[in-house]
C-alpha cells in the first residue's frame, strides 16, 4: 500500500484569511525546499483536489499556485456568501483552512 502523509504533518503553516469581501485565501508554507518540492512534485495541491476537499465546484477555486521563492502555495477561493452578509459564518476567513489539515499526500520517506 502506498505511503501517505497529511499536509498538516509536513507543512510548517497552514492558514486562511480574507482576500477581500468575496474571496478566502489559503497559505501553505514550508520551512525547507526538499519538503516543498516533494509536495509540489506530487501534484496533490491542485484546483480539482481542493474543490473536492471543500465540496465546491471547481470554478470557485480561482487560484492555486506554487510560489517557489517563498516555499509556499497560495490558493484563492470565492466565498459562498459575501463577508459580513447575512448567512456568513466566518467574517475573517480564519477558520477555513481546517479541511486542508487532513489532505493526504503521496509520501515515501526515501524519496
Amino acid at each position: 500500500m502506498p505511503k501517505t502523509a497529511k499536509l498538516a504533518d509536513v507543512a510548517h503553516t497552514i492558514r486562511s484569511k480574507n482576500a477581500g469581501a468575496h474571496f478566502f485565501t489559503f497559505d501553505i508554507l514550508f520551512t525547507d525546499r526538499t519538503t516543498y518540492e516533494k509536495v509540489k512534485a506530487s501534484g496533490a495541491l491542485n484546483r480539482t483536489r481542493i474543490a473536492e476537499l471543500y465540496g465546491v465546484p471547481e470554478e470557485r477555486i480561482t487560484h492555486c499556485i506554487a510560489y517557489d521563492p517563498g516555499l509556499a502555495f497560495k490558493i484563492t477561493m470565492r466565498r459562498p456568501v459575501t463577508s459580513g452578509d447575512i448567512g456568513e459564518t466566518d467574517v475573517y476567513g480564519s477558520q477555513q483552512y481546517i479541511p486542508l489539515l487532513d489532505l493526504e499526500l503521496p509520501w515515501d520517506e526515501a524519496g
